[in-house]
């Protein structure tokens, strides 16, 4: 009721002169026809009228602002229609006439002949929803859920009686992560600050087990690990190869490793910023050293550039132990 309120002061306001100019184009008397009957989308009221969607858009402005029409906005999209009752005294006698002045008009019939198969396209379920609204869905999804529960949501494809080990965890991030999603996560970091930090960050999961030990000697049993996760690691190894054949023997058959880490660059500083060992490694080298670690079904691929990184791209490597 406040949102009709609002509309009739907002419409009552506009001087009839101007009310009576957005009248004096014929596509705009069609759209009202065409509005009076169904509220539609600005893609819908384009598909009606036959014209590009930035001309239709400027028409319904210009009707909307004059008080013709009344604007439903949901998320990026909006919706227009004419509401007789929305509209002052003047007005629907003003829209009374020219209305009848359409009745025979044969480009109006038109309309409501392709107004009808518009109508007709839609169905009750969400496929017609998304329809109007593609392109536009991942923005309204963004701003009704958030952008950030997608990858944690894709976690419930781990299987949960595995026992992962992230190699050289550092404080925690990709436990952090998995934990709630396997059986046990072995954390091992040969830092004690870093494991200590790990310790601190995940004290509410009780299946995360924190060792401390190198990535060239890992403190695990043969094939005792369903996954092992290394991120961020082997560029400080002067030998990633040994950190490989250590994950491929810690690992059960058919496990399987996921690496990330840095592509190939160029920036030299890191090494005595902070003591990379490696300027990234490239794809093929990558794959190279999988092969020769024993691994098979090895896969390398470039992650996403994030607009505000400031640091060189990098990749995900998976692979699996026969």
């Amino acid at each position: 009721m406040k949102h009709r309120t609002n509309h009739l002061e907002a419409a009552e306001a506009v001087p009839v002169a101007d009310r009576l100019g957005a009248l004096a184009e014929t596509d705009r008397l069609r759209m009202l026809r065409v509005l009076e009957c169904e509220e539609l989308s600005v893609g819908e009221v384009a598909q009606v009228m036959q014209q590009p969607q930035s001309t239709v858009s400027r028409r319904l402005k210009i009707l909307t602002e004059t008080g013709w029409l009344r604007r439903r906005s949901v998320g990026t999209s909006a919706f227009y229609t004419l509401v007789q009752d929305d509209l002052p005294e003047t007005a629907r006698r003003i829209w009374a006439t020219v209305r009848e002045s359409l009745n025979d008009d044969r480009q109006i019939h038109d309309d409501m002949l392709r107004l009808d198969t518009v109508l007709g396209a839609r169905t009750n379920d969400s496929q017609a929803y998304f329809g109007r609204v593609v392109g536009e869905w991942d923005k309204i999804r963004g701003e009704l859920f958030g952008s950030g529960f997608t990858p944690p949501a894709l976690l419930g494809l781990l299987d949960p009686r595995w026992v992962v080990a992230d190699i050289g965890c550092g404080t925690g991030n990709a436990p952090a992560h998995l934990a709630a999603h396997v059986k046990q996560v072995i954390a091992i970091d040969q830092s004690e600050p870093m494991l200590e930090a790990a310790a601190k960050r995940l004290s509410h999961f009780d299946n995360v087990d924190f060792r401390l030990g190198s990535a060239e000697a890992l403190p695990l049993e043969d094939a005792s690990i369903d996954a092992a996760v290394c991120v961020l690691v082997l560029h400080h190894l002067e030998d990633p190869i040994n950190a490989l054949r250590e994950m491929h023997r810690a690992l059960k058959p058919n496990g399987i490793a996921l690496l990330v880490d840095m592509s190939a660059h160029q920036h030299e500083e890191f090494r005595d910023q902070m003591g990379h060992r490696r300027l990234g490694i490239g794809s093929d080298e990558m794959t190279e050293m999988l092969t020769e670690a024993g691994f098979t079904e090895s896969r390398v691929s470039a992650l996403p550039v994030a607009p505000s990184a400031r640091g060189p791209s990098l990749f995900v490597a998976t692979a699996r132990k026969k």
